[in-house]
């Protein structure tokens, strides 16, 4: 009896237990926060932002970008896009959806003039003056 040959892929080393890409979200924002921790803004955004982007993130079953998709992108601000997207793909490998197998999340980016950002899951709010 021959024994399956040993597999080359190690394990994720982030797993994320979300069982719906709502869920995931949550894990999807925090890990972004955790590696971009010296751009977060602090506190409450100002009233007005210099960009607001929703960007669709499609993860494979190891938490690797498959496929960006802009829903609403700041047109006004490509570089902006730019920004967003290295950003997203430098923070990869996310958190491995192993309840989902894959996942396609959504999220809000607030970007302010400073180039600092919050992500609509874990926002502190904005102030209205």
């Amino acid at each position: 009896m021959a024994l399956p040959a040993p597999s080359s892929e190690l394990p994720p080393s982030l797993v994320s237990q979300a069982d719906n890409p709502r869920a995931y979200r949550q894990d999807g924002a925090r890990h972004i926060y955790g590696k971009n921790a010296h751009r977060i803004f602090k506190g409450q955004l100002p009233p007005l932002m210099h960009a607001v982007g929703v960007l669709q993130v499609d993860l494979d079953n190891r938490g690797n970008v498959r496929r960006l998709n802009w829903m609403r992108a700041p047109s006004h601000a490509p570089d902006v896009v730019r920004e967003i997207e290295r950003t997203v793909h430098e923070a990869a490998p996310f958190p491995a959806p192993v309840q989902l197998g894959s996942v396609i999340y959504t999220d809000v980016w607030l970007w302010d003039k400073s180039g600092n950002f919050q992500l609509d899951t874990l926002t502190e709010g904005q102030r209205s003056k």
